[in-house]
């Protein structure tokens, strides 16, 4: 039974950071302006939207990879 209760603790806390995680980017949009740059496709035609935030996606790939690498280097 022991293994059970620590793997559901584990599966709350990825769900905990989730959230968090989920937030900081939601208020990084609104923030930074996120999902809005110049070369973010976005296409409305009639009943139908396409939106492909490339740029957005780029530039926090960056961000994520040097934070990662700052953190993780041994």
């Amino acid at each position: 039974m022991d293994s059970l209760q620590y793997m559901g603790k584990i599966i709350l806390s990825l769900g905990l950071l989730l959230v968090v995680i989920g937030g900081l980017v939601m208020g990084a949009g609104k923030i930074f302006g996120l999902g809005k740059l110049p070369g973010d496709i976005f296409f409305q035609k009639g009943n139908f939207t396409f939106y492909f935030p490339i740029v957005s996606m780029i530039i926090l790939s960056l961000v994520l990879t040097l934070l990662a690498n700052i953190l993780f280097r041994r």
